[in-house]
């Protein structure tokens, strides 16, 4: 992190934001640039790991044209891998909604073959009693 920096150059920094800051504000300035080194860590971090992604995706793109053009035979090891990658996630993104749409289907399919039910204590029936006027 601090590359350019000796431990002689760290001591001098210090000792100048003790002088011109004072013992009371010193340790709430050096909190905040803390925050600000690991809010800038962080969002570097992040950024790291969407190109590495995007790249990954651009990798997987082209391999596949490569395949293609190949006409998906005698391909390369490292092709096939791509393209079983690209293989597996198309399954996962598909599979939660093959899922329902064939269990709703089979659902349906169900209720229209099976007879309607009928019940006896929804449907009003002739009591014994007569109704009071």
């Amino acid at each position: 992190m601090f590359d350019g920096f000796g431990f002689f150059e760290i001591i001098v920094v210090c000792v100048i934001g003790l002088v011109v800051l004072g013992p009371e504000r010193l340790p709430v300035a050096v909190r905040t640039v803390s925050r600000w080194f690991t809010t800038a860590k962080r969002m570097a971090g992040s950024v790291r790991s969407e190109l590495e992604q995007e790249l990954k995706i651009e990798q997987l793109q082209a391999d596949l044209k490569k395949a293609e053009a190949r006409g998906m035979q005698d391909l390369d090891p490292d092709l096939q891998k791509s393209i079983e990658q690209l293989r597996d996630a198309a399954a996962s993104v598909n599979r939660p909604y093959a899922a329902p749409e064939a269990g709703a289907a089979a659902d349906l399919k169900a209720e229209a073959s099976a007879p309607a039910p009928t019940d006896s204590a929804s449907t009003p029936a002739s009591s014994s009693t007569p109704a009071k006027d």
